[in-house]
């Protein structure tokens, strides 16, 4: 009895060893789509890391009230975000490891130039809105990218982590959408506005 339940406890690792054993032995497109799974890995955790100290700054300089409290909101699901990306590393038997990401680190500077170019008021805030869109669009095409290759290569607790985390960046975006249609129109006429 004892040995079935050693051997039923190891399989999930063996499976996963055989995973990484396929990619490393299989064809060559799916050792290459296994490195770029392992770059986009590594990619968001840069990204999702950067973020975290660029999503203070974006509620500090929001004027409207709902705006501030989603990007504080969103600060805490993000801190969320990086522990599941290390649990993936460690399902993969990998050390977490961040690669620079030049997108993200381009998209955050556009939200600090929003910060220093405009002055405080809801047109700022619309700014804010259209970087921190440009973010979650960016996050989107990566974690549903992730979420299909990790489905691919067999790594369907990685591929679950993933859409959860896909589902997260897209409510972020529906609820940056929603703002922003109350926040334009205070933008253009700010005598109407409840901040």
């Amino acid at each position: 009895m004892k040995k079935s339940s050693e051997k039923s406890a190891s399989n999930g690792t063996e499976k996963k060893a055989t995973s990484m054993a396929k990619i490393a032995q299989g064809s060559k497109h799916a050792e290459d789509l296994g490195v770029i799974f392992e770059d986009l890995l590594k990619d968001i955790y840069w990204a999702e890391k950067h973020l975290t100290k660029a999503l203070p700054k974006l509620a500090k300089a929001a004027l409207g009230e709902n705006l501030k409290a989603g990007f504080e909101k969103h600060l805490e699901e993000t801190k969320i975000q990086v522990t599941r990306l290390e649990q993936v590393f460690e399902m993969l038997g990998k050390k977490a490891q961040a690669k620079k990401c030049e997108a993200m680190e381009g998209l955050v500077k556009e939200g600090e130039e929003a910060i220093e170019e405009y002055e405080e008021g809801f047109a700022r805030d619309a700014a804010l809105i259209v970087a921190a869109q440009k973010v979650e669009h960016y996050e989107i095409a990566t974690y549903g990218s992730l979420r299909t290759h990790a489905s691919l290569l067999g790594f369907d607790e990685a591929a679950a982590i993933f859409e959860e985390t896909l589902n997260e960046e897209k409510n972020t975006d529906v609820t940056l959408t929603q703002l922003a249609e109350t926040i334009n129109e205070w933008a253009l006429h700010p005598e109407e506005a409840q901040a």
